[in-house]
């Protein structure tokens, strides 16, 4: 039977989500309880890639399981072999064959700002720290400029195989950025991001909030194509996958969620 599982985890100590070898990784850490609670391990399908020091909310993944563990017992079973920074949040069955990445519709990150001159110690490790004034206004009007669908090479770093191979169209449904008190998130939602994407776009933001680029100058930049011209790629402890989308099977709907 194929399962779709929703984990949530700190990003901090892993090398993103993909096993690597000799480096701690999420999906390891998570076939080490797998094999501890349901004796085999499984292979994996994630929704995404996230790179290293990135963190996720909502992380869904794909597996095949025909063991003896039930459904509802499941979630538990995991959670008393995942170290405390990972942890399973709900269980469904879906049909065979199903992709945890293939499947998604679209996914949804979040980028955290503390606008302030000092850090917070309690949010350290979850926010990028910018110390000038932001101007939120002009961040979310260059924010609204990258909804739709574009070309958006200038915002992928070197290194990406979908570069290479000129796949870099992609669709950004929404663009957002909020702000409470102190602290801004930029809220994205896409079928699909290139590598380092939203840090690259969260660094672009955070220039037209220091009145550094306006939001007219967005269209001509994701027109040159050209990853020189688009902000810095923000530290990877900002970033957080929000959610991923899967209209077929709605949101968890069916899911055995632990009490």
């Amino acid at each position: 039977m194929t399962w779709l599982l929703w984990i949530a985890y700190k990003g901090t100590r892993y090398a993103g989500f993909q096993v690597q070898p000799n480096a701690p990784t999420v999906c390891a850490a998570l076939q080490d309880a797998m094999q501890a609670a349901l004796g085999c391990r499984p292979d994996v399908k994630g929704c995404s890639r996230t790179d290293s020091g990135v963190h996720a909310r909502r992380f869904a993944l794909s597996f095949c399981y025909d063991g003896k563990v039930p459904a509802e017992k499941l979630v538990p079973a995991l959670n008393a072999h995942l170290p405390p920074d990972i942890r399973a949040l709900a269980v469904q069955a879906v049909p065979a064959g199903f992709h945890a990445r293939y499947a998604a519709h679209a996914k949804t990150y979040c980028y955290h700002i503390l606008n302030a001159r000092i850090d917070d110690p309690f949010t350290v490790e979850y926010c990028h720290r910018v110390a000038p004034p932001l101007d939120l206004a002009a961040m979310q009007a260059a924010a609204a400029q990258f909804v739709g669908t574009h070309d958006f090479l200038a915002l992928c770093a070197s290194g990406s195989g979908a570069a290479a191979h000129g796949d870099t169209v992609r669709t950004i449904a929404a663009c957002g950025v909020e702000r409470r008190g102190d602290y801004f998130t930029i809220t994205v939602t896409a079928d699909g991001y290139l590598y380092n994407m939203v840090r690259i776009l969260a660094g672009t933001l955070v220039e037209a909030g220091l009145h550094k680029r306006p939001a007219a100058s967005v269209p001509a930049l994701l027109e040159s194509r050209d990853r020189r011209k688009a902000g810095p790629t923000l530290p990877a402890k900002g970033l957080f996958l929000q959610d991923v989308d899967y209209p077929d099977l709605g949101r968890s709907k069916g899911a055995t969620v632990a009490h």
